[in-house]
């Protein structure tokens, strides 16, 4: 079972790495196609929302089919994406590749999430689904960095021309490690019901909240640490690999824990992560305290975030489409963040004291945490 494991953490390092490597490449991508920074942005926008809005789509249509099988045919999507990434000849042909890579990347974490907790015992799930989902955040800490160094370096088609050898690796190991799992028959007006449950939808709103508050920040951290705190651009890198090593670590711990006590790591996870956002301001002008700062809000947040995909898949009897909508409701959060990030910018908050909106989100996340275990006591109730 770990093996299997280890082979889904493999295919969500290269999901991730593809994700985000494309916000180092941007000025070379900008440059080689005659484009604006901001027009190149839509390459990370696009991506967005082709996660939000294509992979309920792809879901359905393999909800059905025998999951490792699935789990085979988005990872040969994500392969062949890469590679029209790589040979794009235009701008737009390289937007299209990527809203097509996009498309394999909710709808894997959505059915991967139900595989993994199938293949543990129930009290072992959260930490099953974290430890695939560290994939995901080992991206920023080893993926990105190396893949924007080879893009640097070689150019921008080198770095995505790496990403196909890390698809075929997956795809092997997903065929050799990963045992065939039939989902349990389903209809789609009967996943409907269940995503329209108030538990499900509790959830979606927590992840989509704790989503926001991220990318709210995330999206400027970098300014923020260039001009408030004056790092340099070299130096904004490391505490970018910094903020992924206390989102892994956050991730796993999260995921331990909550096999444990999961309300008890929401809530209590969401009301430290509010703390960080509010001392953040003041530890943002000097250096050791903001890059410890980052540290801390990465891992309170991972932690706090990481028993979401987890109860998604135990409050929904049919899975599979509340997983991947988990997934959409992530992303949808990120287009959000970096939006309400911008407009207060653009109306007169300054980048230190940008984390005080964050907090105010993670104060709604928290609030919805608390109605969340209200309605669990209710269902124990009414269950005695």
């Amino acid at each position: 079972m770990r093996k299997s494991l280890l082979a889904l953490t493999a295919a969500a390092f290269g999901i991730g790495t593809t994700e985000f490597i494309i916000m180092g490449l941007l000025p070379q991508l900008a440059e080689d196609f005659h484009v604006s920074i901001p027009k190149a942005g839509t390459l990370v926008s696009g991506y967005a929302l082709s996660v939000t809005i294509g992979s309920p789509l792809v879901a359905v249509a393999l909800g059905k089919m025998d999951r490792r099988k699935a789990l085979l045919i988005l990872m040969s999507l994500f392969t062949g994406g890469n590679a029209l990434c790589a040979l794009a000849p235009g701008f737009g042909l390289l937007l299209g590749a990527r809203i097509l890579t996009a498309l394999c990347h909710g709808s894997f974490f959505g059915i991967a999430s139900v595989l993994a907790a199938n293949l543990v015992p129930k009290n072992e799930r959260a930490q099953a689904i974290a430890l695939m989902f560290s994939g995901l955040t080992l991206a920023n800490i080893l993926g990105v960095p190396a893949g924007t160094a080879l893009g640097l370096a070689f150019g921008w088609r080198a770095a995505f021309w790496a990403l196909v050898p890390i698809g075929v690796i997956a795809i092997t190991l997903l065929i050799a490690l990963v045992p065939s799992q039939i989902p349990e028959p389903t209809h789609l007006l009967q996943e409907l019901r269940d995503v329209m449950k108030l538990p499900v939808q509790l959830v979606l709103a927590l992840s989509t909240l704790s989503s926001v508050a991220m990318f709210c920040v995330l999206t400027y951290i970098a300014p923020i640490l260039e001009f408030v705190t004056h790092l340099s651009p070299s130096v904004v890198t490391w505490v970018l690999v910094i903020f992924g090593i206390g989102i892994t670590f956050g991730n796993l711990l999260g995921g331990w824990l909550s096999d444990r006590n999961q309300m008890a790591v929401i809530l209590v996870g969401m009301g430290l992560l509010i703390l960080t956002f509010l001392l953040m301001p003041t530890a943002a002008p000097f250096r050791i305290p903001a890059i410890a700062s980052v540290f801390l809000w990465g891992f309170i947040h991972f932690a706090a975030a990481a028993p979401f995909q987890a109860r998604i898949v135990e409050k929904a009897n049919s899975p599979n489409l509340a997983s991947v909508l988990n997934q959409s409701a992530f992303n949808f959060g990120n287009a959000i963040g970096a939006s309400l990030g911008g407009i207060a910018l653009t109306h007169g908050l300054t980048y230190r004291h940008l984390p005080y909106v964050s907090a105010g989100i993670a104060t709604l996340a928290l609030c919805v945490a608390f109605t969340a275990r209200h309605v669990d006591r209710n269902e124990v109730a009414e269950a005695i």
